[in-house]
């Protein structure tokens, strides 16, 4: 009896997607904020990216996070359980479960960074799973699905900027009445924006941080009625605005001057807004004529970005105060498939 032919398998499949800088009104796109009142996020994808690729196999399913060196080997639906080791991987498989094989992902930021990387890797990890499951869905379906992962499924407090930027690429003016979401693609001056990217220094603190507990903590706060939350909220959403205008102006001052109040307004939120890191590093660079800052994404940790005259004076002061320069450019691609 002749045997039978091994079975083909399919081709690897592999997405990467960009993390983001927020230049203003991070914070309310979270729910319940963002449900009963509405936010506005404007921010711009940079070209920091993460990736995934599954690598189908014949037996088992392997997931490994290459810039995290954490693996984990699933055997039975029991091992898809959340136990704190690459929980979001997990939580993808148990959406979008695949055949046997292998999940590899690495990331070119380091984690907590407050650049959006777990949302760009969410965006990531969907647009492989359907991929290969025949099933490829639309960027914006990508982002929703993205966002369904990290909150649902994962568990994870947080809002959905980091998820559309991540598949959509660009610079956008995203406002959020959940369950709708707008997502408005503005086109900035090139050369603005070239200029832009010459004076603004990305900056990691060396100390990350769990977003998702501060998150947590600040909407409890907000739907417990604390004014000082509520009002910070509501200018974080009118900073947006006067932001998205700025930069269709091509107003640097203005743009500086914004990013100053929407930290501001971030660090009314919560004492632990601003860590020591954070406060030795906002020195230094306002030392070296910073124009304006702000801390990337929910704060307390992570990284800073800065806008300055004199690019160089940043990057020494930047050095000095024990920051890790991350080296980035504007991306107009979100996610691709590759």
């Amino acid at each position: 009896m002749t045997a039978p032919p091994p079975r083909v398998l399919p081709p690897v499949a592999r997405a990467t997607a960009p993390v983001r800088l927020d230049f203003a009104g991070g914070w309310t796109d979270v729910p319940p904020f963002s449900a009963r009142e509405g936010g506005v996020v404007v921010n711009a994808a940079i070209s920091l990216r993460v990736e995934a690729e599954f690598e189908p196999g014949r037996q088992g399913l392997l997931l490994r996070a290459e810039d995290l060196n954490q693996a984990a080997v699933v055997r039975t639906a029991l091992d898809l359980a959340p136990n704190g080791v690459l929980d979001l991987h997990k939580a993808a498989l148990r959406m979008f479960p695949p055949g046997p094989g292998t999940l590899r992902t690495r990331s070119a930021v380091p984690p907590g960074s407050g650049l959006g990387s777990s949302g760009a890797m969410d965006v990531a990890l969907i647009a492989v799973l359907t991929e290969l499951r025949g099933e490829p869905a639309f960027a914006e379906e990508l982002a929703a699905y993205g966002w369904e992962l990290e909150v649902v499924e994962a568990g994870h407090a947080g809002g959905r900027q980091d998820q559309y930027a991540a598949a959509l690429g660009g610079v956008h003016r995203l406002t959020f009445n959940d369950p709708d979401v707008t997502a408005e693609r503005l086109a900035p001056d090139v050369a603005f924006m070239a200029e832009l990217e010459r004076r603004l220094i990305i900056c990691y603190t060396g100390s990350s941080r769990v977003s998702s507990d501060m998150i947590s903590r600040v909407m409890s706060a907000y739907e417990q009625g604390d004014q000082v939350v509520s009002r910070a909220l509501k200018e974080m959403v009118e900073v947006a605005e006067r932001m998205a205008e700025a930069l269709l102006a091509g107003d640097l001052g203005r743009v500086a001057k914004l990013l100053n109040a929407n930290w501001a307004c971030q660090q009314r939120l919560d004492s632990g807004m601003q860590t020591p890191e954070m406060a030795r590093l906002e020195a230094a660079m306002a030392a070296a004529g910073a124009l304006g800052g702000k801390a990337a994404g929910a704060g307390a940790g992570g990284s800073m970005f800065f806008l300055l005259d004199d690019p160089a004076a940043g990057r020494r002061a930047a050095q000095s105060a024990g920051a890790t320069i991350l080296e980035a450019g504007w991306s107009a691609v979100g996610v691709e498939r590759c």
